[in-house]
Order: C-alpha cells, then sequence, then structure tokens
C-alpha cells in the first residue's frame, strides 16, 4: 500500500497490535476521535478485541495475519512490551510504527535497558548483567546483595522477578528462572516510587504529564497519587527527565519512565514502558487528554494535547481477589459523584490479575485519598479497600 501522509484524518484504520486493557482503552480513545481500529492478538477473548472494529486473531508474528494488517492501516502501535520488534519492523514499509521498533527492542529487554540508561548517563540502581556462567559467577563476588534477580524478557506485575537475600542465594534463583539471561539488581533504600507519562512526535515535539507517586504491593501497582506529593521543583526535574529519556531514546509515541525518589532527592530510573502505563490512569478522568488519546495523537501525526490536571486523583487498581465473595457491587459505588470506574471486560477474575481500576477525584490529593480511603470499602473483600486502608494512615 502507499504510506499515508500526515496527519492521517479520522476515519482512517489504525493497527493496534496487543489486545489488552490497555489496547482497549486506546480502541475508545481512536473512537473518539474517529479513527477504527484493527487489533492483531491470538486471544479470542481479549479486551481490546472486544471493541475493536476488526479482530485478527493470530499471533503477533504471523506474516499472513501481518499482511492483512498493512493493507487495511495506514498507522501501527502496540499496547504492550512484549510483541516481537520485529514484527513492527516489518510493519514499518507500510507505514508509521509508533514506537519505532528500535525503541522497543530496547524497552522489552532488561539488559538492553540497563545498558541504554547507563550509556546516556540517567542513574539507575547498582546491577549486574548475567547473560554467562562467568557472569553468574562474577555476580556472587559483587556487593548486590540483598537484591532482585530480574530475568530479561517477559517480566511485568511482579513476574520473573525473585529476591536474592544473599551471593548464596543466587545461583538457585537463576535456575528458578530458567537460567535465562538476568539481571541482578541492588534493593536501593529509596523515598518514594514516582512514574512520569511523556508523550513525543515525529517532529520532536514532547509533554509531560504530572508526576504520580506509586504504591505497589507483590510486585502490582496497587495505588497512583496524582500529583505525587514531592516539591514543585522535583516534580520538575522528574518530568524534564522523562522527556530528556524519551529523545535519547528517539521516541515517538507516548511512554512511562518509572523512577525511585531517593533521600537526597536524586531520581533513580528504574524501569521504562513503551507504552501508555496503568500509573497514568488518572489522565482519563483528570487531564483534558487522557494518555490513550495522546497515543492516537502520536501515532496519526496530530498536535498534541494538554496535560495538565483538572483535578487531583487517586487510582486503586481492582483485581480479581475482588471476586471472591461474588460479583462486587458496583452500585453503591457508582451512587457516588466523585467516583470513576473503569472495568475491563475480562469475563475470568483471578488473584492478582487486573479486572479494572476506580478513580477517586478530589480538589487536593489528600481530600482524593481520603475519598479512596471510605468510598473503596464499598468493594467488600476488595483489593481497592485494602489499599485504601493503607493509604488512610499515609494522607
Amino acid at each position: 500500500m502507499t504510506v499515508a501522509p500526515l496527519p492521517i484524518p479520522p476515519g482512517s484504520w489504525l493497527g493496534l497490535l496487543g489486545g489488552g486493557q490497555l489496547g482497549r482503552m486506546f480502541c475508545q480513545a481512536a473512537h473518539r476521535l474517529g479513527y477504527r481500529v484493527a487489533v492483531l492478538e491470538p486471544d479470542v477473548e481479549s479486551p481490546a478485541g472486544r471493541v475493536a472494529d476488526q479482530h485478527l486473531l493470530a499471533d503477533y508474528d504471523d506474516p499472513r495475519a501481518l499482511d492483512d494488517l498493512s493493507r487495511l492501516c495506514a498507522a501501527f502501535t502496540t499496547e504492550f512490551e512484549n510483541v516481537p520488534h520485529d514484527a513492527l519492523a516489518a510493519l514499518t514499509r507500510h507505514g508509521p510504527v509508533r514506537p519505532g521498533a528500535k525503541a522497543v527492542a530496547i524497552a522489552q529487554n532488561r539488559i538492553n535497558e540497563k545498558r541504554f540508561l547507563g550509556s546516556a548517563g540517567f542513574g539507575i540502581a547498582p546491577h549486574a548483567l548475567i547473560e554467562t556462567p562467568a557472569d553468574l559467577t562474577r555476580a556472587q563476588s559483587l556487593d548486590l546483595y540483598p537484591g532482585i534477580l530480574k530475568s530479561s524478557y517477559s517480566g511485568y506485575d511482579g513476574r520473573g522477578q525473585i529476591p536474592v537475600a544473599s551471593s548464596g542465594d543466587l545461583a538457585e534463583a537463576n535456575i528458578r528462572l530458567g537460567c535465562v539471561p538476568c539481571v541482578l539488581e541492588k534493593r536501593i533504600a529509596f523515598e518514594r516510587e514516582l512514574s512520569v507519562v511523556v508523550a513525543r512526535t515525529h517532529g520532536g515535539a514532547s509533554c509531560a504529564y504530572p508526576v504520580s507517586e506509586n504504591i505497589h504491593g507483590n510486585g502490582i501497582l496497587q495505588t497512583s497519587i496524582s500529583p505525587a506529593r514531592i516539591d514543585p521543583a522535583l516534580a520538575r526535574k522528574a518530568r524534564f527527565l522523562a522527556q530528556e529519556l524519551a529523545l535519547a531514546l528517539d521516541y515517538v509515541g507516548v511512554l512511562c519512565v518509572e523512577l525511585f525518589q531517593m533521600p537526597d532527592g536524586r531520581l533513580v530510573v528504574n524501569e521504562i514502558a513503551p507504552r501508555p502505563h496503568n500509573s497514568g490512569h488518572f489522565t482519563i478522568d483528570a487531564c483534558p487528554t487522557s494518555q490513550f488519546e495522546q497515543q492516537v495523537r502520536t501515532l496519526a501525526g496530530l498536535p498534541l494535547g494538554d496535560t495538565s490536571l483538572r483535578s487531583a486523583a487517586v487510582m486503586i487498581n481492582i483485581l480479581g481477589d475482588a471476586w471472591e465473595q461474588g460479583e462486587p457491587d458496583w452500585s453503591r459505588l457508582l451512587a457516588e459523584p466523585d467516583v470513576r470506574l473503569h472495568l475491563y471486560g475480562k469475563s475470568q477474575p483471578r488473584r492478582g490479575r487486573k479486572m479494572g481500576h476506580v478513580t477517586f477525584v478530589g480538589a487536593t490529593p489528600d481530600a482524593a485519598l481520603a475519598r479512596a480511603a471510605t468510598i473503596g470499602a464499598l468493594l467488600s473483600g476488595a483489593r481497592p479497600r485494602n489499599a485504601a486502608q493503607r493509604l488512610a494512615g499515609a494522607a
């Protein structure tokens, strides 16, 4: 097909590799702007596939499906980082691919990511790259304990990560991960976990959303507070850092930069995600332009949207744990005027599986936190209630 000129007009088809909840919200944002979306996803019950205009039921690297997608769509994107970057590279012959294959290849591999961040001069935690048996032996003698051993590929929401208390535990942890290439990171005493979602266009224009303050449990994000309760100067520094990282990566699209705030005020880059991010869900209800609309805009060559906050927001993930006593009572939650419920259309709740999220808005972060601590309890037995109880003491 002939590569479409930019900007790509509404009514055109956009291609999406990946069918999870991030893809679902991308489809919804694209529809609001008048675009049609074709999703390439092997799961017949995927959240994005259920709302897309067309669902190509195939693996991400299926040649026939990629050919069908390329003939239909004017531009292509992804909703998670583990899409084969070779598939993204193949699509570049037919239209814009954002983010590009090179950036995804860096972000989807923790070893590549560490090398990029270190070479670009960004602060990172002490670590060792383990690619060979000799690397494993060498890492046992380094001052990296206690630490976390992380598989280089396919790790998210706490998966592919094993705590390592001492050097004597490293070999066993490596075996448990399948002796695959890994990164051993030293646990560092940080003050807060922060994240910044940034958007960047093909022409180099960029913008950053307000900083989020994040609370995790069992490796899964439980709660995000926006704006983060940090000094304004530090918030400006975090947003600038995220934009500089996108520039160094020559990134086009929406990128999340996860950070550790150290006690001395330094910012250490934890990970980067080449896509919209769970901690950026507040943008749907608290910003004029959501992170998903921004993804559509950067893909179609449209101007960047407004990233300012209309209100403070607290986002709490709803995990499959909430269904342990049956279907939660959504009607009571929805009766509250300052609550925004987002369910992802997944049919099978499982412990630790993200089924949706709820956003509490307020005039200040503390006001939103107070609402989260009280209203969240309406979800009897749910993870949001537990997270809100933790927050009640932190507000």
